[in-house]
C-alpha cells in the first residue's frame, strides 16, 4: 500500500471518468477511485457537454488530483474518453462510468499484476460484479452475474484477437493500460456509440497482450439509460468491427460469418429484410456451415414478405387503388 506522499508525485495512473447527465451517482463514483489504496493518481473527469451542472460536484472533492474538462459539444463516451487521454499524464491509463464503483483495491492489484506480468502485456482486465441481469441475460432487480462470464476468459498464449472476434472480454471500467499499449490518443472510434469496448478490444489485440485476471473488480449497475440496450447502435460497433480488421478477417472465416450473421439477426429485426438477407448470404459463402442459420433466416424472410403482401391487398386502400 502506497502512503500519502505518493500525493506528492507526478501520478503514475490516469483515471479517465466521462460523464453524462449523472449528477446523481457522479461522486458516489468520484469516491470509489479517490479512496484506492494506489494513491499515485490523477483522476480526469469529462464533462460530455451535459445539460446538467456537474462541475460543483467535483469541484466538491477538493482534492489535488482531480482534473475536470468539458466538451462543448457531446461526442459520446468514446469521444469523451479520447478527450482525457489527450490530457491524461500518467503512464497507465485506467477508464470508469459515473454509475459504476470501483472496489477497494482495484489499482493496486492490477499494478501488481502488470508489473509481474512484464512488458509484452499492455493490458489487464477482470470481472465485475453486475446488478440488474442476470447469467442468462434476464434483466431486473435483484438478478446478479459475473461478467463477463468467468467461464470462457482469455487463455495466456492463446490467439486473443480470435476470441474477441466471438466474446468481448473488456469492459473498459474493468481494465487497466499501458499508456504505450496503443499508438496515439485516439483510442476510440467517436462513430460508435454502442460496443465501442468490444470494437476497441479488436484493435487492441492487434498491439498488445492482454491477460484476463478471475478477481471482480468493479460493482457495475445495468441503468435504465443504458448504451447497451441500443441495438441500432450496436450494429454500428460491429460493422466497424467488419471495416477496421478485413485485412485478419479472412483468416478467421468463422468468426468473420458470426459478426455478418448477428447483423443479419439485427436487420431482420430492424425490418430491413433485404439487407438482412444480403448479409446472410455473405456469411453462407464465407462458412458454408452457416446453411442452417441461413435456412431458418429465409423462411422468416419469405413468411414475413407474403404476411405483409396479403395485409396490403386486404387494406382498403390497395383494393380502391389509391396512392
Amino acid at each position: 500500500m502506497q502512503h500519502d506522499a505518493a500525493l506528492a508525485r507526478p501520478p503514475t495512473v490516469s483515471v479517465i471518468l466521462p460523464t453524462y447527465n449523472r449528477s446523481h451517482c457522479l461522486g458516489d463514483a468520484m469516491a470509489s477511485v479517490l479512496s484506492q489504496s494506489w494513491k499515485a493518481l490523477e483522476l480526469i473527469v469529462v464533462d460530455d457537454a451535459s445539460r446538467e451542472d456537474v462541475e460543483p460536484i467535483v469541484r466538491g472533492f477538493n482534492d489535488p488530483r482531480v482534473r475536470f474538462t468539458r466538451r462543448e459539444k457531446n461526442g459520446g463516451a468514446g469521444a469523451a474518453r479520447n478527450s482525457g487521454i489527450a490530457i491524461a499524464r500518467g503512464s497507465f491509463i485506467a477508464f470508469h462510468d459515473s454509475d459504476d464503483l470501483w472496489l477497494p483495491g482495484k489499482l493496486e492489484r492490477q499494478m501488481g499484476l502488470l508489473a509481474e506480468l512484464g512488458p509484452d502485456y499492455g493490458v489487464v482486465t477482470g470481472p465485475k460484479i453486475l446488478y440488474g441481469r442476470d447469467e442468462k441475460f434476464n434483466f431486473g432487480k435483484g438478478k446478479v452475474a459475473i461478467a463477463p462470464d468467468p467461464a470462457t476468459r482469455l487463455v495466456p498464449g492463446g490467439n486473443t484477437f480470435q476470441h474477441l472476434l466471438m466474446d468481448n472480454r473488456i469492459s473498459l471500467q474493468n481494465t487497466l493500460f499501458r499508456r504505450n499499449c496503443y499508438p496515439g490518443d485516439v483510442w476510440f472510434d467517436p462513430l460508435v456509440r454502442a460496443n465501442e469496448d468490444w470494437e476497441f478490444a479488436v484493435r487492441l489485440a492487434r498491439h498488445t497482450d492482454i491477460y484476463e485476471d478471475s478477481e471482480p473488480v468493479v460493482l457495475g449497475f445495468m441503468s435504465t439509460d443504458s448504451i447497451s440496450h441500443n441495438k441500432r447502435r450496436e450494429c454500428t460497433g460491429i460493422v466497424r468491427i467488419l471495416k477496421k480488421n478485413k485485412d485478419r478477417l479472412a483468416l478467421y472465416p468463422h468468426q468473420h460469418a458470426s459478426l455478418r450473421l448477428d447483423l443479419a439477426h439485427y436487420m431482420f429485426k430492424f425490418g430491413k429484410h433485404r439487407r438482412s438477407l444480403g448479409f446472410l448470404v455473405s456469411a453462407y459463402r464465407l462458412y458454408p456451415r452457416s446453411i442452417s442459420m441461413l435456412g431458418f433466416m429465409v423462411r422468416r424472410w419469405a413468411v414475413t414478405r407474403l404476411s405483409n403482401g396479403w395485409r396490403a391487398m386486404a387494406s382498403p386502400r390497395s383494393r380502391t387503388g389509391q396512392t
